[in-house]
């Protein structure tokens, strides 16, 4: 009996001595009991308050859900609705080709002025001086007009 006491002393306060008073060592047995029922008492209640936390996010998430396909099958009907109102598309007949092999610019070709393609297609910005190009004072030297 008495080694059970020294068992328990010692699973009390690992690395002391242990008690040799038997009703100390059961004192502080009884504390420690204590101690652990009111820590899993704790532990209980919080875990019920993350379980309920969690019952909600997952209502929310499936109410979420829920608005998600409802807003997915209006935005659906809309653009059927959309579709059927649009009319359809209607397509531009081609240009008359150039009659002539290097036509002027500016000439008229069947009533139309054609267009001046002299120029390459690539933007001429980067060949600018740098302060035509700055715009960093645009408001001080040309002021907008209301």
């Amino acid at each position: 009996m008495d080694s059970r006491f020294m068992e328990l002393g010692a699973l009390l306060d690992p690395g002391r001595p242990p008690k040799v008073d038997k009703s100390a060592i059961l004192v502080d047995a009884a504390r420690m009991v204590t101690q652990l029922r009111d820590e899993s008492q704790k532990l209980k209640e919080s875990n019920e308050s993350l379980q309920e936390k969690i019952d909600e996010l997952k209502a929310e998430k499936n109410e979420l859900r829920d608005e998600k396909q409802k807003l997915k099958t209006e935005k659906e009907n809309l653009e059927w609705q959309l579709k059927a109102l649009s009319p359809p598309p209607t397509y531009l007949p081609h240009p008359p080709p150039i009659p002539a092999p290097f036509s002027a610019p500016g000439q008229v070709v069947g009533s139309k002025l054609m267009p001046f393609v002299g120029y390459p297609g690539i933007s001429m910005w980067q060949f600018m001086p740098p302060a035509v190009v700055d715009t960093s004072q645009d408001h001080v030297l040309r002021p907008p007009v209301a």
